[in-house]
């Protein structure tokens, strides 16, 4: 995960985050299962974007202050991580291998 974060002119701020996966499909489905958040929450200082290139997923919040910002990063980094999460979990259920619940 690689990130960068730049404060425009007109005094917004925009953080990008890239997750890299080892294959185009994982990638895919993170994307597919975050991209349906854009636009979805409810929050007039941020917005974000959600882009994939093969195995790359790069979301982009942009935000019209720091809290703002701080507070658009944590929850697209917690909605990927869901995203993983269940992405891995359902492919290792798919190979037949079960995993124990905490």
């Amino acid at each position: 995960m690689a990130s960068r974060e730049a404060s425009g002119d007109d005094g917004a701020h925009e953080a990008v985050i890239d997750f890299e996966y080892d294959d185009e499909r994982r990638a895919r489905v993170v994307a597919d299962s975050v991209r349906v958040e854009v636009g979805e929450i409810v929050d007039d200082r941020s917005r974000a974007a959600v882009e994939r290139d093969g195995c790359d997923v790069r979301v982009a919040v942009e935000a019209a202050d720091l809290v703002a910002l701080r507070a658009g990063l944590n929850t697209w980094l917690r909605l990927v991580g869901v995203a993983e999460d269940v992405a891995t979990d359902a492919s290792v259920r798919a190979a037949g291998v079960q995993t124990e619940t905490p």
